[in-house]
């Protein structure tokens, strides 16, 4: 049953039974948290210090000495934050968040979950609930970042399988980088691209619904919760509010007071409500901060962890957040956040959309037209293993900053036990034109394809994606490639690793 046909009978039933159950204190009384989280949490200014205590009883000093944001010339917005830390009587430097995980330091582990400029020209209003410089999170070292058994990966589908916007990315998918915006919609939960329709969205821990689609359980108005059609709200054991957003389908079973467990199906991904059109989950965590203010959580270190727990894999390739410059000025690409199970990686091979192509986890690059790129960058480690990430830039015209180039999205389901002869579906949407066709390259040899998308011309279109199947022959490694151009010959083009399994 769709989110958007109001699942109106079920919504009823539901609120009847809401009845009695409030009857019997369910919605009356909210639990109090009885899972004390594992890290700690301290906001600074800079020259503030505090002293830490963790479970265990040990602690730790920490103070922030200083404080340096980075922004762009294109919309002023912060691209890199760096904090300089002392733990103890160690003094580490911290990027915050986009992308980052914690770093051992002496007996802790730390990250920065965010600073003071990501709040500034925010179009959300401080959704970070900081009222100082910096939000520093501790950990014991060797301690997990989440409890093991509390939590899983929220969708079903592989890491990295498509688009993703996570933990103070600026939005930038559906046209939200035009710099004629005044404010910036810092991405403060995770997005995880994925084909509309067809993926599995599940809890991330046990949790009691506080709102489903319209309805909100009574009691809990002083929570982050906002009802909306495609929206599912949990409250765990710790005290967190979860949001899932843009569902294309809630399961039946999931109702206002009902209690849900972890890895339940909660419904299927899509691109409702306020999606910007581009099918994905987006996956936000809020809890009390030390301001005393609701505000998010930066998930992303938990869901590296778990993923990683769940479907252990040898290597991660890493090559985000996604970079916006104007023409004729370099771009530094990054891959240095990749992993392998087996210690450092001992290549970085990167190949351009030009047919170019680079070593090294870093490459700096120069484009003179403006639009859409997608570089590819394939690691391998000391075992052989590889794996492959795909780099996003955003080019654009310092003469017409107001002309943003087409942007594309792209996806393929199913992403896991993939054999040969096995159909997949491949989706595309092009974004900020309606000019011209999609064009696909499987990789393995295959004649090209050519769809049409509607250039996101009705945002909730249900045939907004085109859609296409394929099938490889062969086990291996395939970068498929699409495409598309606008009016003014600027392109937008993206690539999706797929891997297909020996019989």
């Amino acid at each position: 049953m769709k989110p958007n046909r109001k699942r109106s009978l079920s919504l009823l039933i539901g609120m009847a039974l809401l009845g009695v159950a409030a009857h019997s204190g369910i919605s009356a009384e909210r639990p109090e948290p009885r899972l004390v989280p594992l890290m700690r949490v301290v906001d600074l200014d800079v020259g503030q210090s505090r002293s830490v205590k963790f479970a265990t009883g040990a602690g730790v000093e920490v103070k922030l000495l200083d404080l340096k944001e980075v922004r762009d010339d294109i919309r002023n917005a912060v691209r890199r934050a760096t904090v300089k830390v002392q733990v103890g009587r160690q003094i580490v430097s911290l990027v915050s968040s986009t992308y980052r995980l914690p770093v051992t330091v002496g007996n802790v582990q730390i990250d920065c979950a965010v600073t003071k400029g990501y709040t500034a020209n925010s179009s959300k209003k401080n959704a970070w609930g900081l009222v100082k410089d910096a939000r520093l999170r501790l950990w014991p070292a060797g301690s997990a970042l989440i409890k093991p058994g509390t939590f899983v990966y929220p969708v079903k589908q592989r890491w990295f399988a498509s688009d993703t916007q996570m933990a103070n990315v600026p939005v930038f998918v559906d046209g939200g980088e035009i710099p004629a915006n005044k404010n910036i919609y810092y991405h403060y939960g995770l997005d995880f691209g994925g084909a509309e329709g067809l993926v599995e969205v599940v809890a991330a821990t046990d949790g009691l619904v506080v709102s489903c689609g319209n309805e909100r359980l009574p009691g809990y108005e002083d929570s982050p919760v906002a009802p909306r059609y495609d929206v599912v709200y949990l409250l765990d054991d710790r005290g967190w509010s979860y949001r899932y957003s843009h569902l294309y389908e809630i399961d039946g079973a999931v109702k206002p007071g009902a209690r849900v467990q972890m890895g339940q199906r909660l419904g299927l991904l899509g691109k409702e409500g306020g999606s910007g059109g581009w099918s994905h989950l987006h996956f936000g965590i809020k809890s009390r901060q030390p301001s005393g203010l609701w505000g998010t959580v930066n998930g992303y270190p938990f869901i590296w962890e778990v993923y990683q727990r769940q479907y252990e894999p040898d290597i991660i390739a890493v090559a985000r957040p996604h970079c916006i410059s104007w023409a004729g000025e370099p771009v530094e690409l990054d891959a240095t956040r990749s992993w392998s199970r087996c210690g450092a990686i001992d290549r970085y091979e990167w190949t351009f959309c030009d047919g170019t192509s680079a070593t090294g986890p870093k490459v700096r690059r120069t484009y003179n037209k403006p639009g859409e790129y997608n570089e590819i960058v394939k690691v391998t480690d000391a075992q052989g293993n590889i794996a492959y990430d795909f780099a996003v830039v955003q080019i654009l015209d310092k003469a017409h900053p107001d002309q943003a180039p087409p942007a594309i999205h792209a996806v393929y389901h199913p992403t896991f036990d993939i054999k040969p002869g096995d159909e997949l579906t491949f989706k595309v949407r092009t974004f900020r034109t309606t000019y011209g066709e999609e064009t696909w390259n499987f990789g393995d040899g295959s004649p090209e394809v050519t769809v049409r998308s509607d250039g996101n011309a009705q945002v909730h279109n249900p045939q907004g994606y085109a859609v296409t199947k394929h099938a490889y022959d062969r086990p291996g490694d395939y970068i498929a490639t699409v495409r598309r151009s606008n009016e003014r010959g600027e392109q937008a083009v993206t690539h999706l690793h797929v891997r297909v399994e020996e019989n």
